[in-house]
C-alpha cells in the first residue's frame, strides 16, 4: 500500500510555529496553565493598536474591496510603495515592478519557489529569519548560512560570506534590520556586500520590514540605494510598523539591473498570478497607512513602548550572572547570549523546554534561527515592563540552579 510521510524538508520550518518547545506550551496551554509567550512577535496580544486612521480606512474600503485586484495589487496601493521607494532611494521603476503579498512571508516563499533548481545555493545570514532557510530549502536550494558576528553588534562577517560563495551560489539575503538580534547594519558593511553581489553576480534580497522600527538616533539604508546595477528584491509590510500583523499585508519590489532576469520576472508573474492576488482590503490600508508613520516614530523614542521596553529587558538580562547580550537597535528582539560552560549548556532547545516547564515562559532557542552553538535564545519585547522584569526575574531564579546533564 503507498505511503504518504511527511518531507525531511519541514524540519526546516520556522521553530515559532513548531517544535516540541512549541508543542510543549500547546499541551499546557490546554491543560489550563498560563503561558508568557514571549516567542513570536505578534504586537496585538500585548495591548498595541493600529492607528485609528488605518482602522478607519479599512472599515471604509471594505465594501470596495470584495473582488479581486490586479494579480499584483490595487494600483492605489502600489503607487503610495513605489513612492516609499523612492523616499528611501530605493530605484523601483514602476510600479509593474511591484507585488503585493499576503506578508512578507508569501512573497519570500514566492521569490525562492521562482528562482531556485535543486542543487543551487543561497547565502542566508546565521542567526536567521529562520522562513528564509525553509523557503530556500522547500524550493529545492540549499541554504548556506554566513556568520553574523555578536562581538561586532552582530554584523555580516564579510570574509566568511566571500569564502562561501560557490558556482552555485544564486543570491544573499541581507536582514536589516535584523531579526532575530535587532542589529542594524551600517553602509561600510552594505556596500560590502554589494560589492560581493557585484564581484560574482549574485541578487540580493532584502528583507527590511524593520525599517521603521529604529531607536537611538540610527538611520537605515536600504540596500537597493546602494545598488542599482545589481538585481534586488526588496520586502516590506505593515505587519510590524503599523501593529497589523493579522492583516498579512506585504509587499516586494524588484529594481536594479533586471536585463539577465526574464525567465525570472516571468516565474514571478506566474506564480504571482496564480494565487489571483493577495488581500485586497489590506492592501487598501497601504496609502493611509505609509502616511501615517508618526505613531510608530512615538513608540520608538524615550517614554516610547518599544524603547522602554527594549530598555528594561537589556537591563535586567544585564543583572543575571552568565548572561550577556548586545543592545538592539531596532524592531522588538533581542538575542541573549547564556554562559555555555557555567550552566553545562549542551542543547539549547533542552533549555528552552525546561524553562518553560518550571516558570511557565515560552522563548524560541538560537537553533530555531539556525544559530550552530548551544548558547542563544531569543525574547520578544514586546510585553509592558512589569512583565517584563517579572520574566526577568524568573529567569535568574531559573539559572540559579540549572545545570544540564550529560
Amino acid at each position: 500500500m503507498r505511503t504518504f510521510e511527511k518531507s525531511h524538508k519541514l524540519d526546516y520550518v520556522c521553530y515559532d510555529i513548531r517544535g516540541p518547545v512549541m508543542d510543549e506550551a500547546q499541551r499546557m496551554i490546554a491543560q489550563g496553565m498560563e503561558i508568557l509567550k514571549l516567542n513570536i512577535g505578534n504586537p496585538a496580544p500585548f495591548g498595541f493598536r493600529a492607528p485609528q486612521a488605518v482602522i478607519a480606512q479599512m472599515s471604509a474600503s471594505l465594501t470596495d474591496t470584495e473582488g479581486y485586484s490586479d494579480s499584483k495589487g490595487l494600483p492605489q496601493a502600489r503607487e503610495a510603495i513605489l513612492n516609499y521607494c523612492r523616499s528611501k532611494n530605493i530605484p523601483c521603476e514602476s510600479i509593474d515592478d511591484i507585488y503585493t503579498g499576503n506578508g512578507v512571508s508569501e512573497l519570500i516563499t514566492l521569490s525562492m519557489q521562482g528562482l531556485l533548481d535543486y542543487g543551487d545555493e543561497v547565502l542566508v545570514p546565521s542567526p536567521d529569519y529562520p522562513l528564509w532557510t525553509a523557503s530556500v530549502t522547500l524550493a529545492g536550494g540549499t541554504a548556506v548560512h554566513y556568520h553574523c558576528d555578536e562581538q561586532q553588534e552582530w554584523y555580516p562577517d564579510i570574509e566568511d560570506m566571500r569564502k562561501k560563495i560557490t558556482p552555485k551560489t544564486k543570491g544573499i539575503v541581507v536582514i536589516n534590520p535584523n531579526n532575530p538580534t535587532g542589529a542594524v547594519y551600517p553602509v561600510e558593511i552594505l556596500n560590502q556586500i554589494v560589492e560581493l553581489a557585484r564581484e560574482y553576480e549574485l541578487i540580493l534580497f532584502a528583507d527590511e520590514i524593520y525599517d521603521r522600527l529604529v531607536m537611538d538616533g540610527v538611520q537605515h539604508t536600504a540596500l537597493a540605494s546602494l545598488a542599482p546595477d545589481v538585481l534586488t528584491l526588496s520586502f516590506n509590510g505593515l505587519s510590524k510598523s503599523h501593529l497589523i500583523a493579522g492583516y498579512r499585508c506585504g509587499w516586494m519590489c524588484l529594481c536594479g539591473d533586471k536585463s539577465k532576469a526574464k525567465g525570472y520576472i516571468e516565474g514571478l508573474n506566474l506564480l504571482s498570478s496564480m494565487r489571483l492576488c493577495s488581500n485586497v482590503p489590506a492592501q487598501s490600508l497601504i496609502p493611509t497607512a505609509l502616511d501615517c508613520q508618526e505613531e510608530t516614530k512615538e513608540l520608538l523614542v524615550p517614554g516610547g513602548r518599544v524603547y522602554e521596553q527594549r530598555e528594561c529587558i537589556y537591563n535586567a538580562l544585564k543583572d543575571i550572572p552568565g548572561v550577556s547580550a548586545v543592545k538592539p537597535k531596532a524592531a522588538f528582539y533581542i538575542f541573549p547570549k547564556l554562559d555555555a560552560k557555567k550552566f553545562h549548556i549542551m542543547d539549547d532547545e533542552k533549555f528552552a523546554l525546561d524553562f518553560l516547564k518550571e516558570k511557565h515562559i515560552l522563548v524560541t532557542h538560537g537553533g530555531g534561527f539556525h544559530w550552530n552553538e548551544p548558547d542563544h535564545f531569543r525574547i520578544v519585547y514586546l510585553p509592558e515592563k512589569g512583565v517584563l522584569t517579572e520574566a526577568a526575574e524568573r529567569l535568574k531564579d531559573f539559572l540559579e540552579t540549572y545545570r544540564q546533564e550529560g
